[in-house]
């Protein structure tokens, strides 16, 4: 019981954070990562919120990675969709809603701070190896089907979703690239202490 209250409280934890630090790099104006910047380009293009939009294409993805991987669809990844949608807008429309980020320097420390945000969040939300995000599930479907690397499979999708924000007006820009450049290695940084603290907790 403990066990499962402690992952599960890291996966929650993990989900909310990650919305935390997309709303700051949105907020940043500098450019969202390209999936955020999809989601937001949907929002100013059909209208609903960037959390609507989060729930809609992860629902699609759900199907999609599916039908791509000749699986039964992962019912249990309605659950992250569902609170990262929500979360995302808490943030956005409740909290941050009045704030405007100005001056580049200002704009540059709240992008970097999304980036480790995130980063934490992501290193928190991966430990319980719960269900994935639609999106990362996307990448693992396409190396399931066709056999390509985690990193060839994680470029297309990142090439796809760039492709559709561009498409849609979405926010693309310097804090794309940078989002894209530091990701990786930042939740590198955390992903060993937040295993260290999970199992501290656990055992």
């Amino acid at each position: 019981m403990k066990n499962i209250t402690v992952k599960s409280i890291f996966f929650v934890l993990g989900l909310v954070i990650i919305a935390l630090g997309i709303t700051l790099t949105i907020k940043a104006d500098l450019g969202a990562g390209a999936w955020d910047a999809m989601n937001v380009g949907l929002t100013e293009s059909f209208g609903l919120t960037v959390g609507n939009w989060i729930m809609i294409v992860g629902a699609i993805l759900m199907i999609t990675n599916a039908l791509i991987a000749k699986e039964r669809p992962d019912l249990l990844a309605v659950f992250t969709i569902l609170i990262l949608g929500q979360m995302i807008d808490f943030w956005m429309l409740l909290v941050f809603a009045e704030i405007i980020v100005t001056g580049f320097i200002f704009q540059m420390m709240t992008l970097l701070g999304g980036i480790l945000t995130i980063a934490f969040g992501v290193s928190l939300y991966l430990q319980p190896k719960f269900s994935l995000n639609p999106v990362d599930n996307f990448m693992v479907a396409l190396q399931k089907r066709f056999g390509f690397k985690l990193t060839t499979a994680k470029t297309l999708t990142e090439v796809f979703a760039l492709g559709m924000a561009l498409l849609l007006g979405g926010p693309i820009g310097l804090g794309t690239v940078i989002i894209l450049v530091l990701i990786g290695p930042s939740i590198q940084f955390f992903d060993p202490k937040a295993k260290r603290v999970m199992d501290r907790m656990i055992s």
